[in-house]
């Protein structure tokens, strides 16, 4: 069964999965993942005919994306993967369906950078469309994070990360359209905290 389900999903982020399987989804044909990596949150939409892009800063992260996607989806033009920074996004205002961010935003460099990050997302997502992130926050672990200054953090795991809290997500959220999931929040034995933030643009 775990076997059956990795060749149907990949090694996709488990919140990611949840949306799948509740069929949040199912309407929507051209995905964007900003910040892709290696494809891992694509291998799914790859396998099932969606139209998808990519972009990620790093070039050996491109590559590998192409690679993955000319194996699962050889109709899928290599040339939707890009590189390119999560402010400066290569596309068109409202043409993508669901926008995918995991574990990209916490690394702002500040709030303003955060905000243009996410501006970003939401300029090339249609009305109606969905965006998907995970990030990490400082809900549930507040009193153990140092604040080293712009809204960045030290972490009990030795990281330092961009860190948001319900404030600024719902503040961020009624920017653009509504939660379509309440935020839920992972908490990693005291170390760090992962949330994931669900909205349908309006």
């Amino acid at each position: 069964m775990a076997e059956d389900l990795q060749q149907l999903y990949g090694n996709i982020d488990i919140y990611l999965f949840d949306q799948l399987l509740k069929g949040t989804y199912q309407r929507c044909q051209k995905v964007l993942d900003i910040g892709c990596g290696g494809g891992r949150n694509l291998f799914y939409f790859l396998k099932n005919n969606y139209e998808v892009f990519g972009v990620d800063q790093n070039p050996g992260a491109i590559n590998s994306v192409r690679l993955l996607s000319g194996a699962l989806a050889p109709v899928n033009p290599a040339t939707n993967f890009s590189v390119a920074n999560a402010d400066e996004l290569p596309f068109e205002d409202a043409i993508f369906d669901l926008v995918i961010s995991s574990a990209v935003l916490h690394f702002a460099r500040d709030k303003s950078h955060f905000d243009a990050m996410v501006n970003a997302a939401f300029s090339v997502l249609k009305p109606k469309g969905y965006f998907f992130a995970r990030l990490a926050s400082d809900i549930g672990i507040e009193s153990i994070v140092k604040d080293i200054g712009d809204g960045r953090y030290l972490l009990p795991d030795g990281s330092v990360r961009f860190l948001v809290n319900e404030k600024i997500l719902l503040a961020s959220t009624h920017r653009f359209g509504k939660l379509h999931e309440p935020i839920k929040t992972t908490n990693v034995q005291n170390l760090r905290c992962m949330t994931t933030w669900c909205v349908q643009k309006t």
